[in-house]
């Protein structure tokens, strides 16, 4: 996972300590900030995530020193859009290919308590992401999509 995004079970830790909605939307947004720039090449219509109202590219690769583990970049040109990118790398990114394919984004959401406040909109557009995520992990794994038991998340994942 790239250096300046905090790990899941931080981003939780931060989330509960912030009491207001409106906290943690700008705290969405910061964390998006914190999402390494991508290179420009990777902004192209293949990893454009379709089914969100904004620009959102989204890049799964094999770790270069880990094959068994793949690395999730994204980006959006929204800033509320790119902290849930930021939020969905951060949890995805560092893990192998089953393991991105049985986590469930909801509990993800659930467990942050962010799923109450993401309009339909965002819902599709999140679902959207994860789902552009988990095809790329597919396709590492060459493992077709009715196989993928949910898991439930740990937050120290």
């Amino acid at each position: 996972m790239p250096e300046s995004l905090p790990k899941l079970d931080e981003i939780a830790q931060a989330l509960e300590f912030l009491g207001e909605w409106e906290e943690r939307y700008r705290f969405l947004v910061e964390l998006g900030e914190h999402l390494p720039a991508m290179n420009t090449h990777d902004k192209s219509e293949g990893n454009r995530v379709q089914g969100c109202m904004s620009n959102v590219w989204l890049v799964v690769r094999p770790d270069p020193s880990d094959a068994s583990v793949l690395r999730v970049y994204g980006d959006s040109d929204n800033s509320t859009v790119k902290g849930l990118a930021a939020l969905l790398v951060a949890a995805y990114s560092g893990h192998s290919a089953h393991d991105i394919l049985t986590t469930d984004a909801d509990s993800i959401f659930d467990a942050l308590g962010l799923y109450d406040h993401l309009s339909p909109t965002r819902h599709v557009g999140v679902y959207a992401m994860v789902e552009k995520i988990k095809e790329a992990a597919r396709a590492c794994a060459h493992t077709p999509a009715e196989h993928e038991p949910a898991r439930s998340l740990r937050l120290s994942d």
